[in-house]
C-alpha cells in the first residue's frame, strides 16, 4: 500500500499523539503504584504482605 505524503504526515502525527498519551498514562500509573506501595509499607513492616482475618483459611507457620 502506497501512502501519500499527507497520509504519512497524518499517520506520524497520530503516532506522536498516541505516544504522548501513553506516556501520560504511564506516569499516572507509576504515581498510583508508588502511592499503593507507600500504603502497603506499614503492613509489610509488621510482617504482613496482605490484609486477612482468621476465618479466611490462611494461617501463618503451617
Amino acid at each position: 500500500m502506497q501512502m501519500t505524503p499527507e497520509q504519512l504526515v497524518e499517520e506520524y502525527r497520530d503516532t506522536v499523539l498516541e505516544l504522548h498519551l501513553t506516556r501520560r498514562r504511564l506516569a499516572a500509573l507509576e504515581a498510583e503504584n508508588a502511592s499503593l506501595r507507600a500504603q502497603l509499607a506499614p503492613a509489610e513492616e509488621q510482617g504482613h504482605s496482605h490484609p486477612h482475618d482468621a476465618e479466611d483459611g490462611h494461617t501463618h507457620g503451617s
